[in-house]
């Protein structure tokens, strides 16, 4: 699988300010956030439910895959998704990073993934501390 995530019993609004805040707690930045919702609205004149796509990103470990991969860029960022399922049930997926970046067929580069991905795990645990209930998306 190339995801992994969580189902947060909160609103949309709520758990991605919260998603926010736990990236930074754990060292990554917001690099892109794109509002499919709005841009569902304003090329299609179709309404979706709220569904945002963040790009994570930790500068030191891009550096290290670019340098060891240059093209291996094109892997970066990480994404995250936060859709609202229910009102007051919001689904966070996370890209599995070991997974994308085996693409690269690169050990440096898979090295990084793998500590990409504990570091997005700690994302995910922190905010599964938040709403200690059954989180298994």
């Amino acid at each position: 699988m190339y995801t992994f995530g969580i189902k947060l019993p909160i609103p949309f609004e709520m758990a991605l300010e919260q998603v926010k805040q736990a990236l930074k707690d754990e060292g990554l930045g917001v690099v892109s956030d794109v509002d499919v919702q709005a841009i569902m609205r304003a090329k299609l004149q179709e309404e979706v439910a709220p569904y945002r796509i963040l790009g994570a990103c930790a500068p030191g470990l891009a550096k290290r895959v670019i340098e060891a991969e240059p093209d291996a860029g094109a892997l970066l960022p990480c994404s995250i998704v936060v859709r609202q399922v229910k009102p007051d049930l919001t689904g966070v997926t996370f890209m599995d990073p070991v997974v994308v970046f085996s693409l690269a067929d690169d050990e440096a580069v898979a090295d990084v993934g793998r500590e990409a991905r504990a570091v997005i795990e700690a994302v995910r645990d922190r905010l599964a501390g938040q709403h200690p209930v059954d989180h298994t998306a």
